[in-house]
């Protein structure tokens, strides 16, 4: 198949761990008229990755896109075993607590990395990767079939901090820090890779104005992503504008949360455009020490301006031309206009 048309949308190919900011990511990619999305893969990260399919295929059809196939992945990362997630942060259900319509389907029977591998073929040069999650499902479609990169357009993850601090450890950031060694595998492939980390991420902010915004919408999507979003906004009130004397008054303060796979997504499609992304060398510190989880970012002699590293194929994105919730809610409140299957 040869690739897409620019004013033509393009196949992506999402890999997640469905919690609250990848359902919103996810909500996106199915609602914007930039993309086709052809396939998600799941991985354990915010809940384990049977959950993270469940999650997917309802939130698929409650978006009118029931056809997209789901493929459940890596329940265990590289080199340690899933633990259970993070329910204080995206719910027990990886959804905030909230009970979505259960869609009738099922995962596909092929894992997470075949239905990539098999995707890869069928959109052979034109297929878009957005991986918002632990990136082990791209790191085993890379060592099963190591031509991958050879058939792929790009690869967007959201992952990793160049400047800010990380958000399990001092320097790692969750995504990259819960499989260091796939996400080393992935920066190291011969693909092109943007890499969208936590010091964007964070600039990037959702408001409660925007989430009552979302409740009152007409789209019954929305109203869900709406109700997912409480718990988080819950965890993120002492990172945006509560004072320490208030950190367990739930009624205090500003109730935000970051928009981490959303911008990913938002990214990839060409909604936000990045202003500032050099193309510099990035090392993932697969080592045991305190350092693990690292993307180490080569910043060296961009003190004037954006300075691309020859032949370097990574980009870090360090600042964007506006703010994603306005985009984001005007393209998941959008009326449905599809006329055709997603993945058609």
């Amino acid at each position: 198949m040869t690739a897409a048309a620019p004013d033509s949308p393009f196949p992506v190919y999402l890999d997640c761990d469905t919690g609250v900011d990848d359902s919103l990511a996810l909500a996106y990619l199915v609602s914007s008229p930039a993309v086709r999305l052809v396939g998600v893969g799941t991985v354990s990260g915010n809940t384990s990755t049977e959950q993270a399919a469940r999650n997917s295929l309802d939130l698929l059809a409650l978006l009118g896109a029931p056809e997209v196939p789901v493929a459940v992945g890596a329940r265990d990362h590289l080199r340690k075993a899933y633990d259970g997630g993070v329910p204080h942060i995206h719910g027990a259900n990886g959804v905030g607590g909230v009970d979505l319509p259960t869609s009738p389907h099922d995962p596909v029977d092929s894992s997470a990395a075949r239905l990539l591998i098999d995707l890869s073929h069928e959109h052979a040069g034109a297929l878009h990767i957005v991986a918002i999650g632990p990136l082990t499902n791209l790191a085993l479609a890379l060592r099963e079939d190591p031509t991958l990169p050879s058939r792929i357009a790009a690869v967007t993850i959201m992952g990793g901090a160049a400047l800010a601090p990380g958000n399990i450890t001092a320097v790692a950031e969750a995504n990259v820090g819960n499989d260091p060694e796939a996400a080393a595998a992935v920066v190291e492939a011969a693909w092109d890779l943007t890499i969208v980390p936590l010091d964007v991420t964070m600039e990037n902010v959702l408001h409660e104005a925007d989430r009552l915004a979302l409740l009152a919408s007409d789209v019954p999507a929305a109203r869900a992503l709406g109700a997912i979003l409480d718990h988080y906004f819950d965890f993120y009130l002492p990172t945006y504008g509560v004072r320490s004397s208030a950190l367990h008054d739930p009624t205090y303060g500003v109730r935000s949360s970051a928009l981490h796979d959303p911008l990913a997504a938002a990214i990839a499609a060409g909604g936000v455009t990045p202003t500032v992304a050099p193309r510099v060398p990035v090392v993932v510190d697969t080592t045991d020490g305190p350092g693990r989880g690292q993307t180490v970012v080569d910043l060296r002699g961009q003190r004037l301006g954006a300075v691309d590293h020859p032949g370097v194929r990574t980009r870090v994105v360090l600042a964007t031309d506006r703010p994603l919730g306005p985009h984001l809610l005007e393209v998941i409140t959008a009326p449905a206009t599809r006329t055709a299957p997603v993945g058609a």
